[in-house]
Parts: C-alpha cells; sequence; structure tokens
C-alpha cells in the first residue's frame, strides 16, 4: 500500500511538472503569436530597460513656445509638464548677445533652456525692396549675436502672405475645437495695396536665394543653425503672391541654395502629410542629409492636398507618430522637438481662454491652452519613452 503510494505521488509529480511545463510553453507560444498579430517587438529588451527613461545630450529635446518675457509662475507651468526647453519669439533686430543672454538667463534658475528663437522683421528682403541689404545686415549682426550667446537655433519665415481666411473650426470629440483649412474660403481674398506689387514664384527664390547665400555663411561661422518654416498653409497663391516653400521639391530646392547643415529646415510632419507625402520618407531625405535644425510634432487628416484639411487630436490623425518618433531617433535627431497646434477643450476655455500663443504670434481657431498643451506634451514625452523602451538602450534605435 506505501509502495503503491508513493508511486503515485512520483507519477502525479512527473505529470504536473509535465503540465506546467506545456502551460509554460503555450503561454511563450501565445505570447509570441500576439506580439507577431500586433505588430509587436519582443518584450526582452524593454523589461530590461531601467526607469524612468530619460534623454541625454544627443536626442530630441522635448519644448514647448514660451513667452520671451514669461512670469516665474508661467514658467513653473511649463516645468511641470515635464519639458526642460522651450522655444521663444525672439526681440526685435539687431539682437545683441547681452539681449541675448537676459533672456535665456531667466529661464535657467527654473530648470529651463532656450533651445530655438524665431526671427522676423525683414519685409524688404522678402519682397526685394530697396532696404533689404540693411535688413539682412541687422540679421547677420543677429545671428553672430546667438553665437556667442550659445543659442543654437534660429527659426524663420519666409512668406510673402498668409492665408488666414482659410483657417476655421470644427468641432471634434466631446465638443473640443480642432483647426481646419479649407482655400475656397479664401483664395478669392483680394490683394492689399499695402503688400506692394504681387510676387510671383520666380521673384521669390530669387529674393530668399539672396537672403540665403548672405546669411548661411554667417551662420556657419558663429556655430547656428537656421531653420526655415515650411509654409503652412502649403498653397498656390495667398491674396495675389505666390507661396514658395510650398511642397517638398521647394523644400529640396531650398537646401541645395547652400550645401550646409546651417541651411536647415523645421521639419513638420503635419505639414509633409498636408502637402500628401510620405512624413517617414521626408524626415530619412532630410534627416540623412542633417537639415532638420527643429521640429514640429502633431496630426492632420488630409481631404485633399495641399488645400483642405484638418489639424487634429495627436491620437485620431493620418500621421503614424510612433513611426515618427522612431526615425526621429534612429537619425540621431538631437535638436528641440515641439509638440504643438494644441486642441481647444472645455478646461482652457473656462480658464485661459481657450488659445495659446503660437511661433510669429498667430492664433488658430479651435486651438488650445495649458490643458491640450499638457496633452501633446505627456503623448509625445509617451512616444519618446516608448521608442527608446523598445530599442532596450538609449542609443539609435
Amino acid at each position: 500500500m506505501k509502495e503503491n503510494r508513493r508511486d503515485f505521488i512520483i507519477k502525479s509529480t512527473a505529470l504536473a511538472a509535465l503540465s506546467v511545463a506545456g502551460l509554460s510553453g503555450c503561454s511563450e507560444s501565445r505570447s509570441k503569436e500576439n506580439e507577431k498579430r500586433a505588430g509587436l517587438k519582443s518584450v526582452g529588451a524593454t523589461s530590461q530597460v531601467e526607469w524612468p527613461v530619460t534623454f541625454g545630450e544627443g536626442m530630441p529635446k522635448l519644448c514647448v513656445l514660451a513667452d520671451r518675457d514669461a512670469s516665474l509662475a508661467e514658467m513653473r507651468k511649463l516645468k511641470q509638464l515635464g519639458v526642460d526647453y522651450v522655444l521663444v519669439n525672439g526681440p526685435k533686430m539687431p539682437w545683441t548677445e547681452k539681449g541675448l543672454r537676459e533672456i535665456m538667463d531667466r529661464f535657467k534658475p527654473e530648470g529651463l533652456t532656450v533651445i530655438n528663437m524665431m526671427i522676423g522683421g525683414f519685409p524688404n528682403t522678402v519682397y526685394g525692396r530697396e532696404g533689404r541689404d540693411e535688413e539682412i545686415k541687422l540679421l547677420q549682426d543677429s545671428i553672430r549675436a546667438a553665437g556667442v550667446a550659445g543659442l543654437p537655433v534660429i527659426e524663420y519665415n519666409f512668406y510673402a502672405h498668409r492665408l488666414m481666411e482659410g483657417y476655421y473650426e470644427v468641432k471634434a470629440r466631446g465638443g473640443a475645437g480642432t483647426t481646419a483649412f479649407d482655400y475656397e474660403r479664401g483664395k478669392d481674398a483680394p490683394h492689399d495695396p499695402a503688400l506692394g506689387t504681387p510676387q510671383t514664384a520666380e521673384s521669390l527664390w530669387n529674393n530668399l536665394t539672396y537672403l540665403v547665400k548672405a546669411i548661411i555663411p554667417v551662420a556657419e561661422k558663429a556655430g547656428v543653425r537656421m531653420a526655415m518654416h515650411p509654409n503652412d498653409p502649403p498653397i498656390p497663391v495667398s491674396h495675389g503672391h505666390a507661396q514658395i516653400l510650398a511642397t517638398f521639391n521647394d523644400w529640396k530646392r531650398l537646401l541645395a541654395i547652400v550645401d550646409s547643415p546651417a541651411n536647415g529646415m523645421t521639419y513638420d510632419c503635419g505639414v509633409v502629410r498636408e502637402l500628401g507625402e510620405d512624413p517617414i520618407e521626408v524626415l530619412r531625405y532630410m534627416g540623412a542629409r542633417d537639415r532638420i535644425n527643429h521640429m514640429h510634432y502633431r496630426n492632420v487628416t488630409v481631404e485633399k492636398p495641399y488645400v483642405k484639411y484638418q489639424e487634429v487630436f495627436f491620437d485620431e490623425g493620418q500621421v503614424n507618430l510612433f513611426a515618427v518618433m522612431q526615425e526621429v531617433f534612429q537619425q540621431g535627431y538631437q535638436f528641440g522637438l515641439y509638440p504643438e497646434h494644441p486642441r481647444e477643450l472645455d478646461y482652457d476655455r473656462e480658464h485661459t481662454g481657450g488659445t495659446v500663443m503660437q511661433p510669429g504670434g498667430i492664433k488658430y481657431p479651435g486651438g488650445g491652452g495649458y490643458a491640450a498643451q499638457a496633452y501633446n506634451v505627456a503623448y509625445a514625452k509617451a512616444m519618446m519613452q516608448a521608442v527608446v523602451s523598445a530599442n532596450g538602450t538609449g542609443a539609435k534605435v
């Protein structure tokens, strides 16, 4: 009897071990099958990543727009979102080392670093009018001052005119506001005589070429990168003026004027989709040439390329923002990454008036405030952490 009982226990233990092994094998097989079905990589490397995931010097730098005269309370609100970098609209030209240091040093006690400033105020250069050489001299002096002050990036635009009449608000989930654009709404807006003779595309290209050849050598010597923001909306004509920098071929043409990393652009994955282009392919093209000097991160749904689209919540649009972020790390990009154009939420309508200032002082219909900005920042930071975790290291993916 004792012998039989001992045999029973041994057999039962063996069967249990086999069952556990079988269950484990099935579980592992099911896990791998689920990963394959979902398009996921093995979580082995991910589980070895030390948390919290942080981002070193050679990685993208999450940033938000700040008022250059921001109060301590405003700086604290930005820092509380988990960002360490800000971009600001620069002062009137000419910039000076002293003036720039005063702006940049104001943010440092709150743990914020100014990574980019927008420069403007050269209409004679855009239109090719008398006085452009004086404006360009101010630009050159400003770039030199930025280099001495330690500002790495200067962003700028080259619009003859921007068709704001095409923007309107569309209600999204829960009544949130989103920004839409339709060229049909504003294409017949009359020419503004105050802007002078309507510019043709080639006249604008001649004026832009004149500018780029004058400032890029100065930027190279100063150790500053220039980031041209593409035309957005990327339409054919605005108030009689042609629009350049409104196609991917235009971007290539700009980069070819002076072959230098200092002659770069603001890569905007939302604008790329508005053009009907593949955001990943354009990112690879520019990243491989080291021509992305600033980055805007947002999502859109395009009904008709160039002329009709809607700026939507990050999780709703046609841009695969995770794939974009993966490629950003793959390219070794290390300047500012701005999750821009927050949507308008009820909380912001009730507490902050619903809008947040954008570069250039523009407020968009359906644009959001602090709460919506918090959503954008959190989403972008989660994407960054997910990419680094999936890779298992802080190096290129």
